[in-house]
């Protein structure tokens, strides 16, 4: 198996889920991580499983995400892989929306994803090394019906990735997005006894998100789609 040739990962927006299936696959592969929320309580318990340090962030206040990054330069290292896995809805029909809500899901969706990605980039961009991970959704491609909110902030930060890409590719830096084409379970969201692994994984799409930090270079994944196989399309 192919080793991972990061030595530290930050993840932003980290809670359940996917980030902590991510987190605990990237400590068992020997990286130091990092974990950075608005409540940091939640952390405590992922964080003393995985030896994480933990950080305080608003991911839309830009000095707010400097600071984070400077935090984890001095407490975690540098961090050559960096995950922004926040998102946020605002769901109803178009009508009816409140415009301030609005405008914090998007910026969190996709303002907070350029913020994180521009400090990200700065650290990079002198070494030539590191990945940035950017968690789409089914929204990221197709908008549905009450969701226009969050579909706008998915198509952004799809958008931001792909630029990205094109511009980082040729230094050496990965950047990949990856579209959550489905429900992931969760305890709240289990399957039905009916159908078996109709519902995502989140360790099971953690370990994609491994197995593209494993990529070699001459053939990097800019982007994965991920969904469960009893989906028709």
């Amino acid at each position: 198996m192919t080793t991972i040739p990061y030595r530290t990962a930050l993840i932003v927006g980290a809670g359940s889920g996917i980030s902590a299936s991510v987190a605990r696959g990237l400590a068992g592969a020997g990286l130091k991580v990092g974990l950075a929320a608005r409540n940091i309580d939640k952390l405590a318990p992922l964080a003393g499983e995985i030896g994480a340090e933990r950080f305080v962030v608003d991911a839309v206040d830009p000095a707010a995400v400097a600071r984070l990054f400077e935090e984890a330069d001095s407490r975690l290292g540098s961090p050559e892989v960096v995950l922004y896995n926040a998102s946020a809805r605002a769901p109803g029909p178009i009508a009816e929306i409140d415009p301030e809500a609005a405008r914090k899901a998007i910026e969190i969706s996709a303002y907070g994803g350029f913020l994180v990605v521009q400090q990200a980039a700065k650290r990079m961009l002198p070494k030539k090394h590191g990945a940035i991970l950017l968690t789409g959704a089914s929204a990221s491609v197709k908008g549905f019906r009450h969701s226009a909110i969050f579909a706008m902030g998915k198509f952004a930060l799809r958008g931001l990735a792909q630029a990205v890409a094109r511009e980082l590719h040729p230094q050496g830096i990965h950047v990949a997005h990856f579209n959550i084409d489905g429900g992931v379970r969760s305890a709240r969201r289990p399957d039905p006894a009916d159908r078996p692994d109709s519902t995502l994984d989140p360790d099971a799409i953690a370990q994609t998100y491994i197995e593209v930090l494993r990529q070699p270079r001459s053939a990097w994944s800019q982007e994965i789609e991920l969904r469960p196989w009893v989906e028709t399309f």
